[in-house]
């Protein structure tokens, strides 16, 4: 029985290890730089928020904002994955990032409810019609089909540039969270080989 209970730990301890870095980064997992990529135009976004706005992507020009790509309301990793990296907004300000919102396809109704139930205050998109999230190829990069997408961040810079990316959530390892000290990492590596 105790042999059995230490080799169900070491499962799930070697499942779940980081599994080396990825394009360069300057963290510990693995991520594709899927297309729009580093130096091309991000794609429009006009998309409900949570917030009761419609968030225009051209209206925060002069800002760098950080995109997160997400599988929604099914996906609680992503959820902790958000308020982690609100716990820690002080330290993506200092690498210059001015503003986040998080996209998911699911309908506004109910990514208004789960705000409210996660306390979350980061606006909350909604592209139910894929088209936002498609024209960035984030549904490439999950678990579940081409209908949802993975677990991707994208930085677009003050001119409307992609300056870095980083999509988590394609194989090998789906990675469908992953710890703010190692996303800064990689984001800090990412912005730095850019500049």
């Amino acid at each position: 029985m105790i042999a059995g209970a230490v080799a169900a730990l070491a499962a799930i301890y070697v499942l779940n290890r980081p599994s080396g870095s990825g394009s360069g980064s300057g963290g510990e997992y693995v991520f594709a730089v899927g297309s729009p990529g580093v130096g091309e135009q991000a794609p429009p976004i006009q998309l409900p928020s949570t917030d009761g706005d419609t968030f225009d992507l051209s209206s925060v020009q002069g800002e760098t904002a950080l995109l997160y790509f997400q599988e929604g309301l099914m996906c609680q990793p992503c959820w902790d994955q958000l308020v982690d990296i609100e716990s820690e907004m002080d330290r993506f300000r200092a690498l210059g990032i001015d503003r986040i919102v998080t996209i998911t396809t699911d309908p506004l109704d109910a990514l208004r409810q789960k705000v409210v139930d996660e306390g979350i205050t980061t606006p909350v998109l909604s592209d139910p019609e894929l088209a936002v999230s498609r024209s960035y190829d984030t549904t490439s990069y999950g678990m579940m089909g081409d209908g949802f997408n993975g677990h991707s961040f994208i930085v677009v810079g003050p001119e409307g540039t992609i300056l870095w990316r980083a999509d988590y959530g394609g194989p090998p390892d789906h990675t469908m969270y992953l710890p703010v000290p190692a996303l800064l990492a990689d984001l800090r590596a990412g912005l730095q080989g850019a500049s």
